[in-house]
């Protein structure tokens, strides 16, 4: 039930953190703390007053970001498994790779690149048989 109502506060607060109005809020406040500037004579009070907000902001926005972009790579991963299992000539053992560990992922890297290799290879000589 939290995790829930966390992941929906993440995702809505993600969404109008990202979008013009927000952006647009965000510089009408540094415009106002400029402005300011000149009646607080600078102080370091008036400087203390954005950095512990900019600050504040940050800290919260790092785990709701984090939050958003776990779930979407979770949902990503899980589209793409069903579309390994669903196409027939795929590699079912590919679901799941990020359980794997870094050695048997760049052993998987290296299969794909001479996968790669061989199919630029066709390519050019089907391409140069054509001339």
């Amino acid at each position: 039930m939290l995790r829930n109502a966390f992941n929906r506060f993440s995702h809505q607060t993600a969404t109008a953190a990202g979008s013009p109005f927000a952006f647009l809020a965000a510089v009408a406040v540094i415009i106002v703390w400029a402005a300011t500037g000149p009646i607080f004579h600078f102080s370091d009070t008036w400087q203390l007053i954005i950095n512990t907000g900019t600050t504040i902001i940050t800290f919260l926005m790092v785990f709701l970001i984090q939050n958003t972009q776990n779930r979407d790579s979770q949902v990503m991963q899980l589209k793409l498994n069903e579309l390994i299992r669903a196409v027939h000539a795929a590699r079912n053992d590919l679901v799941d790779l990020e359980e794997l560990s870094d050695e048997e992922l760049h052993r998987l890297q290296e299969q794909f690149s001479a996968f790669h290799r061989r199919a630029v290879e066709v390519r050019e000589k089907r391409h140069g048989h054509k001339s």
